[in-house]
């Protein structure tokens, strides 16, 4: 076994200027105590970087099992057996059967209001164990933009005006959620259009809360896409929610529509990973002149331990 001669001195007189300053002689067990206490904080701090949470736009079985889903379901499954801690944060769409499948309100993170365009909407949060990993699922609800509607397309409802609000709603009442657990990941994985303005509002509204500022945002460009355009006040909304005209003038002569939101979330993201084979290739080169680490879809689809080498890499 090696033994760091320089560590151990470091630490003997470390802990004798402890005992000089507060007046008491080194004893032995003292001692031990002592560096069993440093080396419990340091093996605290090196747990917290197996931590990955998971913002999913789909996750099987509370939706429909496609593809989308069924990754948000398989990989952070995959990635706990590999010793990695794991929560998921999803939108409780109205598709999504609460009795069937468990879910019960937290009270205790339930209750703000977030304003969007001038318009209170209350934020409640919901909570099931997925099976059998019994990893924590939260739900973000709210009647006004999760409900089911009978004109939806699909279980997301990609053909409503207000996915741009949505969009904002989710990002806003995920952060808030994940801030009071005070969990402290190493990565964030956003996935799929509804979570894409998450990115923009950590690096600008969040930056200086302790629960985020070591953590690496990695956004997944998913399959799926809006079948309608993006509001046209959106970068208005945005602004009267308090980013910045310097943050989303650049976005102002682009077109309405995914791509547009894919762009925000990878320029504020520190990673991106392709999960749609059928991404445009104007995206792919995006990802490329910015000189971010990626994954390419192939990359990507090869399996879980892309994903665990690549989270370490950042």
């Amino acid at each position: 076994m090696k033994v760091n001669l320089a560590s151990i001195s470091k630490k003997i007189i470390n802990f004798a200027h402890y005992n000089c300053h507060h007046g008491s002689a080194p004893g032995l067990s003292a001692m031990m105590a002592y560096f069993h206490g440093t080396q419990s904080r340091k093996n605290s701090s090196s747990m917290t970087n197996n931590r990955i949470l998971f913002i999913s736009q789909e996750i099987a079985p509370y939706l429909p099992s496609g593809p989308v889903a069924a990754l948000g379901r398989e990989l952070p499954q995959n990635l706990q057996e590999l010793g990695f801690e794991v929560r998921t944060f999803m939108p409780k769409f109205g598709s999504v059967n609460e009795r069937r499948n468990q879910l019960h309100e937290v009270i205790r993170l339930s209750g703000i209001n977030i304003i969007i365009d001038d318009n209170d909407h209350p934020l409640i949060i919901k909570v099931a164990s997925l099976q059998p990993s019994r990893i924590q699922v939260y739900f973000i609800d709210n009647d006004d933009y999760f409900q089911k509607l009978d004109d939806d397309i699909d279980p997301v409802g990609s053909n409503r005006p207000d996915n741009d609000e949505r969009a904002i709603f989710f990002a806003r009442g995920t952060l808030e959620t994940a801030k009071k657990l005070r969990w402290d990941p190493k990565v964030v994985l956003c996935s799929g259009w509804i979570s894409a303005l998450i990115p923009m509002y950590m690096k600008r509204m969040y930056h200086d809360d302790p629960s985020f500022k070591g953590s690496k945002m990695v956004y997944q460009v998913m399959p799926g896409k809006l079948t309608l355009p993006v509001d046209e006040r959106f970068l208005a909304k945005l602004k009267a929610d308090g980013i910045s005209t310097r943050d989303i003038k650049k976005f102002s002569s682009l077109a309405n529509d995914t791509d547009l939101l894919h762009r925000m979330a990878i320029d504020f993201s520190h990673a991106v990973i392709f999960q749609d084979p059928d991404a445009s290739p104007e995206l792919v080169e995006y990802v490329k002149q910015s000189g971010k680490p990626f994954l390419s879809a192939e990359q990507a689809q090869s399996g879980t331990q892309a994903y665990a080498d690549f989270f370490k890499s950042l």
